[in-house]
């Protein structure tokens, strides 16, 4: 439907309310830039940007905003945090976790996307003092900070929320392991060193349900499920598995969780469907490889994108691989930013360039 360039890097859109929002970076006048973005044409609605000196490295931007119908914010590449409100974009407030926390930027900068818990922002520092954060979502002030007693730095991983034992808790993998804290006022809970990648933990912890976490990663990492369970100090994670990285391991794109089933992107490019025991369910075999492309589910419709913007539609089956579709819809290199789909347009990007793909007319004869 459109096409529009975009600053080099990996950061997906989010849609809410009939507008796009993108953390994009501006290399003319070297700033971050917070687009508020037109879904009929791509043009900018608004646009709010603050200045910082981002040098090529694998792209600048990376992370995707958090959105509610008031507020916006971003995680930038230098790990500035910027709110602003939703419909006029006027700033509401700025942290800089490397100055205000003692964050350390992650190597190729930061992955990290915000979460937007009710009236929190929750973060991930890693800094001397705050393994973990949480954030006011009206003023910025920081309610409550984990602490960080093993030295765990940021990683490109995101915070992810998971029950336990009825009570609301925040996941993260750090560079030393894997956390779980307390919603209410950030204790540590439960921690574990048995899971954790030395180069770059990309892909974010998967709950399960039951106490359980699957998590992947590149870099030989393979993959593992976790589970937590209570004991007579508080709670333990222990490994119920692992996997050979050529068994399973999503070097780049977090897996999903649909129907009971793991669906990710192994190392080899293959679209593998995992059961929850770690038993291959189906691969899509050597002649249909995703690289380190993005892939959502919807509809019961796989969509997997590859590095070279070669979009491809499958089943989302429990017994096999099996193709619906397949379009070249985009032209440029490394088409790794995560996807969005809203009002059925799907929004892709490249390196250099995002797309808006009508796609309300596919649909899947069950």
């Amino acid at each position: 439907m459109w096409a529009v360039d975009v600053g080099e890097g990996y950061a997906g859109p989010v849609i809410r309310n009939g507008r796009i929002y993108l953390l994009d970076y501006d290399r003319e006048h070297q700033a971050d830039a917070l687009r508020c973005i037109s879904p009929a044409d791509g043009s900018d609605i608004w646009r709010y940007h603050y200045s910082v000196k981002v040098k090529r490295n694998h792209g600048m931007s990376r992370t995707v905003p958090a959105v509610t119908d008031a507020i916006v914010v971003t995680l930038g590449p230098k790990c500035h945090v910027l709110c602003v409100d939703a419909t006029t974009g006027e700033r509401k407030w700025f942290l800089d976790l490397v100055r205000d926390h003692g964050a350390t930027v992650p190597p190729w900068y930061a992955g990290q996307c915000p979460l937007i818990d009710g009236d929190r922002v929750i973060l991930a520092p890693g800094g001397p003092d705050a393994l973990m954060m949480a954030v006011d979502c009206r003023t910025g002030e920081v309610i409550w900070r984990t602490p960080n007693p093993r030295g765990w730095k940021m990683t490109h991983a995101s915070i992810v929320t998971m029950q336990l034992d009825g009570q609301q808790t925040y996941v993260y993998c750090g560079n030393g392991g894997v956390v779980g804290v307390s919603a209410e006022n950030g204790a540590i809970l439960w921690q574990t060193d048995a899971w954790r990648i030395d180069i770059a933990n990309i892909t974010s912890p998967l709950v399960i349900g039951d106490g359980r976490i699957f998590l992947s990663g590149g870099y030989g990492a393979g993959s593992m499920m976790l589970q937590v369970r209570a004991s007579d100090d508080g709670y333990v994670a222990k490994p119920l598995f692992r996997l050979d990285p050529e068994v399973f391991g999503a070097a780049q794109q977090t897996p999903i969780l649909h129907d009971g089933l793991i669906y990710g992107i192994r190392p080899d490019g293959q679209l593998t469907c995992l059961e929850l025991s770690g038993a291959i369910r189906w691969t899509s075999g050597a002649a249909n490889r995703f690289g380190l492309g993005p892939l959502l589910i919807a509809d019961g419709v796989i969509f997997a994108m590859d590095d070279s913007g070669n979009l491809s539609l499958a089943e989302a089956s429990r017994q096999a691989y099996r193709p619906l579709a397949h379009a070249k819809v985009l032209h440029g290199e490394q088409s790794w930013g995560p996807m969005a789909l809203a009002g059925g347009r799907l929004f892709v990007r490249d390196y250099a360039r995002m797309a808006c793909l009508d796609v309300a007319v596919l649909t899947l004869d069950k």
